[in-house]
């Protein structure tokens, strides 16, 4: 089945998805628009490939879906092979493949693969080589079109069906909920959590080291929920508390940008986001618009419990002066 609602990139294939530290390279893809570069950045309004996947879905040929499994399952194949090895992955033609590439709007075979190297090249490149590119003379209006792109993309390829599986989730009563990030993904990770016991008891955030997170997540049982937002380059210890909680018998929810990513692998639920450039570094803008999703879902679906939570905070507050208006 091809996951066309969301970007899915190969892993475990390339050479360049090398650990580095504490961090863990992914899947090498698309959907990340640059606004540092020798030149203006990238047109955010052009069409991804995913998105050109997503929009062609229902109108390809059985053939021609087994030859976007091979796009969908390996993109080196993609931009380093030829129409003949796609053909024979995919257990049909050569002119298939062309006709493939047609349907998706590219100029034959020759532009897909152009397109998928392009997206390959700047994936692999690290936050140090990303800050020796020069500044876009229209810094404000790039990071602006990235952003506004990057959003578009990302709620517009969110999975209906994925987003109220991971609502129920979170909103049920009995299960504990815990909330955790990579370190670059940690902010958006707090306001999550912050946002989530606002609405339900029960929530908490894991911080710190493994003897710290580990002393939390031992009180966890089955059926509790664990949420992860991490995004290329993957922290390890995200990944080791994952496979921990699935081990464990939690439930996962993955906020992360590609289906097949360390993080996302057995998740109850998977959400992707588009990135996308903030000079040197990747923004997590899309992770805190789907973390937001979330968080109104739950207030939704929760209804007059999460309605009475607030306003006791709400007393609170108020009875403490705690907040300035």
């Amino acid at each position: 089945m091809i996951l066309w609602k969301r970007p899915s990139y190969g892993i475990g294939r390339c050479a360049a998805e090398r650990s580095v530290g504490g961090y863990v390279d992914g899947p090498v893809g698309v959907g990340r628009e640059p606004i540092w570069g020798v030149t203006e950045p990238a047109d955010t309004g052009a069409i991804s490939l995913d998105d050109r996947l997503a929009d062609a879905s229902g109108s390809l040929s059985a053939a021609e879906r087994r030859v976007a499994e091979v796009v969908v399952a390996d993109r080196e194949l993609v931009a380093f092979g030829t129409v003949a090895r796609i053909a024979e992955r995919a257990g049909t033609s050569g002119a298939t493949v062309v006709r493939f590439a047609d349907r998706l709007g590219f100029s034959g075979f020759r532009g897909l693969q152009e397109s998928v190297r392009a997206e390959l090249s700047h994936r692999l490149l690290p936050a140090a080589a990303r800050i020796r590119r020069p500044v876009s003379n229209d810094l404000v209006g790039s990071l602006g079109r990235s952003v506004a792109a990057s959003l578009e993309r990302t709620l517009r390829h969110l999975d209906p069906g994925e987003v109220d599986r991971a609502i129920r989730l979170l909103a049920g009563r009995r299960r504990r909920v815990f909330v955790m990030g990579g370190d670059a993904g940690s902010g958006v990770a707090h306001q999550v959590s912050v946002h989530l016991s606002m609405l339900r008891e029960g929530v908490e955030e894991l911080v710190g080291g493994a003897v710290e997170v580990g002393r939390t997540v031992a009180r966890s049982g089955p059926d509790d929920v664990l949420v992860v937002i991490d995004l290329p380059r993957y922290d390890r210890a995200v990944l080791d508390v994952v496979a921990w909680a699935r081990g464990r018998g939690l439930r996962t929810i993955a906020v992360t940008d590609s289906s097949l990513s360390p993080v996302a692998a057995g998740a109850d639920g998977v959400l992707t986001v588009q990135s996308h450039d903030v000079g040197p570094f990747d923004s997590y803008v899309s992770a805190l618009a789907v973390g937001e999703v979330l968080v109104a879902g739950v207030a939704v679906r929760m209804g007059r419990s999460a309605v009475d939570r607030l306003d006791a905070l709400e007393s609170v507050w108020v009875d403490t002066d705690a907040l300035s208006d």
